[in-house]
């Protein structure tokens, strides 16, 4: 690709909207172009790394005979009726009507229609297992959407789907995606990690879950791990053991303490001079279990923090949010100063962390305005209650066998896998004859990757203050060649490197165009090709030898024209992806 005839636009400034550096980056070097919030073009240089990742994607599936297809983007509201998801999906799915008054959408996933597709044409176990995949556009009209293709509105996905007879053939198939998943995370270059997830509504009961975790600073989500123990885990996910907890055990009558317009653990454990892990955190939750009205009162020690996925688990509510100040009054609790004693049973269910000792003293609320309990102990003035995980795990934690401390780090969800199961058949009233001639709902399997969020963040785990550092696997081009001169002479000669280049297979980027030195090697930083080549007259004329630099290491060498496709293919081979 010559540079003169491109179109290609780079930028000095910032975008004021552009919060991470894969956002930053990918504008400035004129990858994509802001079409409205959420909404990009993705310009030649960007797509070609996007279609880079289709390609792996497609190799590593086609391998293991998932076979690919391509789904309506616009799909009829009916089938999201028929599985029940029309009205759960909320104010992400982008809902509209035809002519003909019939409701449609654009599909943000494709259960409903790859589950469809099923139906109509397999009927028998003869044909399975089976793995549909596509690779296309996807919209979620996301609330506030950020951070580039990290988090917009639309973009690229690859969604699989498998279907399956029995449990034990759903596991092969889910083991097999995993490795492919793998497969293809290695090959593009990336530092991932694959990490238990939780479903949430897209499985039931113990299906197995995983998500592919790029490691990066900016990352949205935390993965708790221990590599003794080959653990690893989202912090919504893991479970582990407390540790460093100095309980009082000191026995000791429970009394009131005045609090004045202490309100929070912190300030209450200051105005006591009491360390924080020695007081009980309550919070108050509203919680839709069937349809029926609950208050769920979670006790935590109190520098500890609520995981609210793990309560939606235990509780299995359609619902769950903190309670309302009103809510609150109308259980009589003071806010600020709610504790576990006194409450009536019939009112509210409590709930302890595990990582509280019952049998040990604590500051808590006394129900009472600017009042705490001083020595509350659980097992002789609380309510029963009952004990779960309900705490979001931190450093300094250890794993449940208590023999290694888990460490976090920070990471970007590029893929996710889960079993199904019978959910979507069984809603959509799938049959296929098993082997004894008897009707039954299969079993699915869902593996999706974000393949324009998969270019994010390879730029999130690759660059420098002077632009991006791109992986051999995905970069638009693998050499940006400069030209520096003036003279027909060396014009002749960018020509002919260019040529050989080209005619030696090598995905090249000539930078022909009118400009200086400085400009080029700029804008060459920005986009951050795996090599630069400079052909600079000066140079080319005092020892006839061209500059070639490694972008991840700036390391330099002089290189002789002759049989220079040779020597940048040698360079490219040493590069690991």
């Amino acid at each position: 690709m010559r540079l003169s005839k491109s179109i290609w636009q780079t930028y000095k400034e910032i975008p004021a909207d552009a919060e991470i550096a894969s956002h930053q980056l990918m504008i400035r070097a004129g990858l994509i172009h802001k079409v409205g919030s959420g909404l990009y073009n993705y310009m030649p240089f960007g797509y070609r790394s996007i279609r880079k990742v289709e390609q792996i994607i497609r190799e590593e599936l086609d391998k293991i005979d998932c076979q690919e297809i391509l789904m309506t983007v616009v799909t009829p509201g009916e089938l999201w009726q028929e599985s029940g998801r029309w009205e759960k999906m909320g104010g992400e799915m982008l809902k509209f009507k035809d002519k003909g008054e019939r409701d449609l959408c654009i599909s943000p996933t494709n259960e409903e229609t790859v589950t469809d597709i099923f139906r109509k044409i397999v009927k028998s176990y003869k044909q399975l297992p089976l793995t549909l995949y596509q690779i296309n556009t996807k919209f979620r009209d996301e609330i506030r959407p950020r951070f580039g293709l990290m988090r917009g509105r639309e973009f690229t996905m690859k969604d699989a789907y498998s279907f399956h007879m029995d449990k034990s053939s759903l596991d092969k198939g889910y083991q097999e995606l995993f490795d492919a998943y793998c497969a293809i995370f290695n090959r593009i270059g990336l530092e991932f990690s694959a990490v238990e997830a939780d479903a949430g509504a897209m499985a039931e009961g113990d299906a197995k879950t995983h998500e592919f975790q790029v490691i990066a600073n900016s990352g949205e989500d935390q993965i708790i791990y221990c590599e003794e123990e080959n653990y690893a885990a989202n912090a919504e996910k893991a479970e582990t053991i407390r540790g460093g907890v100095e309980f009082n055990l000191q026995e000791a009558a429970i009394g009131i303490v005045d609090t004045p317009n202490k309100t929070t653990i912190e300030e209450v454990c200051a105005f006591l001079s009491l360390p924080q892990q020695q007081s009980l955190k309550s919070l108050v939750y509203y919680a839709d279990i069937e349809g029926e009205d609950h208050f769920i009162l979670c006790l935590l020690l109190g520098d500890d923090s609520l995981n609210e996925l793990k309560l939606r688990n235990i509780l299995a509510c359609q619902e769950l949010r903190p309670a309302t100040d009103s809510e609150l009054l109308k259980l009589n609790l003071v806010k600020g100063f709610i504790g576990p004693k006194g409450l009536a049973a019939d009112k509210m269910r409590v709930i302890y962390d595990q990582a509280i000792n019952r049998d040990a003293y604590y500051i808590t609320g006394a129900n009472q305005e600017d009042k705490h309990f001083e020595n509350f102990c659980p097992a002789r003035d609380g309510m029963i209650g009952e004990t779960a995980d309900l705490r979001m795990a931190v450093e300094g934690d250890y794993t449940l066998s208590g023999a290694h401390q888990i460490q976090v780090k920070r990471g970007i969800e590029v893929g996710h896998i889960f079993q199904l199961g019978d959910l979507y058949t069984k809603a959509l009233g799938v049959k296929v004859l098993d082997q004894n001639g008897k009707t039954k709902a299969p079993l699915m399997g869902c593996y999706g990757i974000g393949v324009t969020r998969v270019v994010a963040a390879a730029i999130e785990q690759g660059h420098d203050e002077n632009g991006i550092i791109w992986p051999k696997s995905i970069a638009p081009f693998h050499v940006y060649f400069a030209l520096v001169g003036k003279s027909e002479e060396i014009k002749n000669e960018a020509e002919k490197i260019y040529q050989e280049l080209l005619n030696a297979g090598i995905e090249v980027l000539f930078d022909d165009r009118n400009a200086g030195a400085g400009f080029k090697f700029k804008d060459s930083d920005l986009l951050g090709l795996p090599l630069r080549l400079v052909l600079g007259e000066r140079n080319f004329k005092e020892n006839g030898q061209l500059e070639l630099i490694m972008r991840s290491t700036g390391e330099k060498e002089l290189v002789s024209p002759e049989g220079i496709a040779t020597t940048i293919q040698q360079a490219l081979d040493k590069l690991e992806k």
